[in-house]
């Protein structure tokens, strides 16, 4: 075979072949304490004012989802992120004392987040699900490590402590379950 063939093949099967996905890390790591949550509260258990939403939940078994999202308050994971979001929501409508806490991140959108959040809401129909705009830099609130290159971070929590945090460049319901694995497998173990 000549060269400039066997160069041309391997060019075409690179090119067809899909790029391996990097993982990011964000969010922080198994074990540590549970950092101060400070977000507006838009819809669900605060609504209309600012709240430190881990004080709150205390050691009650909660799912954070920072959500990298646009200057128009849209999430950057699009219709994907929407359908993980209602999966995991309706998911942990079947468990006990369980709650999601969604909080949007971006520069400068802090306004268009809060107009935003009724309408995904409205769209989606969330019971157990908060969702929150944060003021502040797009790598969301101290402490908290969310990697700004992440489309959305999901903190597991259980009696104030971290157990396990995710990252997802893009995501779909189908990575539903491995969240509520870890959340089940950390509550099981009381």
């Amino acid at each position: 075979m000549k060269a400039s063939t066997v160069l041309a093949s391997l060019t075409a099967a690179l090119l067809l072949t899909p790029a391996a996905r990097a993982d990011v890390e964000s969010g922080p790591k198994a074990g540590e304490k549970v950092p101060a949550l400070k977000a507006f509260g838009v819809v669900g258990t605060v609504e209309g004012k600012e709240a430190d939403f881990a004080a709150d939940r205390k050691d009650a078994p909660t799912i954070y989802l920072f959500v990298k999202a646009e200057e128009g308050g849209l999430p950057v994971g699009g219709r994907p992120l929407g359908r993980f979001m209602k999966v995991l929501d309706t998911e942990v409508g079947k468990l006990d004392g369980v709650a999601i806490v969604a909080v949007w991140l971006g520069d400068k959108a802090f306004d268009k987040h809060k107009e935003y959040l009724p309408k995904i809401n409205m769209s989606l129909k969330f019971e157990k699900t908060s969702l929150a705009a944060f003021d502040g830099e797009k790598s969301g609130p101290n402490n908290w490590g969310v990697n700004s290159d992440a489309h959305l971070t999901v903190v597991v929590v259980n009696k104030g402590k971290v157990v396990k945090s995710f990252a997802y460049e893009s995501v779909n319901e189908t990575d539903v379950k491995p969240v509520l694995a870890e959340l089940k497998k950390a509550t099981e173990n009381k």
